[in-house]
């Protein structure tokens, strides 16, 4: 997360804050479109793949405002919910803000579970940090019969949720970087719900087959990807990072 307006501490540009980047850090094969219309949008992803989103959206407001300092400034005192980051999330421990990001914001330790890993992404109180929200700006596409809701995040590096599947939603990079594994809803990918994803990726995903692999793509600041509903994603921070996603439910 940047300090002011500037980079994360504990980052030096691109690299990951937990020492080298991971292996294949920036591979993508999910397709980048920075000229989708609507129209295209619903005919070829929102009901059958992903895709990152580049420049529809201006939120270089928002971004400021996310800085480490401004955050802590605004919101220090405020007590957040955090999740365990495992599968399914059923352990939760409310702390101030400030304690989160100066005590437990720290590079994930890849040997710990995820029912002892703490994550602040969702259960935001809309109201008290309504004030930081209405500077976002959501992508402009939405899909009929559903409403948009917000889930707002912080989270150091090598941090994640393993493999999960929800109703469909986009996901925007604030600050730093996220790596996006995906499979489509025929396809289980092979996971244990209380390894953390970066675990996943050092002990599970070098033996994987080729066929047996997820799509995947290092989502940048500034991007959005969208995953169609009910499409299997884990995720992992490359750097400390800040995010929102809009779920359409």
């Amino acid at each position: 997360m940047a300090t002011g307006g500037g980079r994360s501490p504990g980052s030096s540009g691109h690299r990951s804050a937990f020492g080298n980047p991971p292996p294949s850090g920036e591979r993508c094969a999910v397709e980048r479109r920075s000229d989708l219309s609507y129209s295209e949008f619903v005919q070829h992803y929102a009901f059958s793949r992903p895709v990152v989103l580049q420049g529809l959206t201006d939120n270089s407001r928002f971004r400021a405002l996310c800085s480490r300092d401004r955050l802590l400034a605004s919101f220090g005192e405020s007590v957040v919910r955090l999740s365990t980051a495992n599968t399914y999330s059923y352990r939760k421990v409310d702390l101030p803000f400030r304690e989160y990001v100066e005590h437990l914001l720290h590079p994930q330790d890849p040997t710990a579970l995820g029912n002892d890993t703490l994550y602040f992404f969702g259960d935001n109180n809309f109201s008290e940090w309504a004030s930081l929200f209405q500077h976002y700006s959501p992508p402009p596409f939405s899909l009929l019969g559903t409403t948009a809701a917000y889930s707002f995040g912080v989270a150091g590096a090598g941090s994640g949720v393993p493999f999960h599947w929800h109703g469909p939603g986009f996901s925007e990079v604030i600050y730093g970087r996220k790596r996006w594994f995906l499979y489509p809803p025929g396809k289980t990918p092979e996971f244990h719900p209380n390894r953390t994803t970066l675990a996943w990726l050092q002990d599970v995903y070098p033996a994987l087959a080729p066929s047996a692999r997820p799509l995947e793509c290092t989502v940048r600041t500034g991007e959005v990807l969208y995953f169609p509903d009910r499409w299997w994603h884990a995720t992992l921070n490359l750097d400390p990072s800040v995010f929102i996603s809009t779920f359409l439910s």
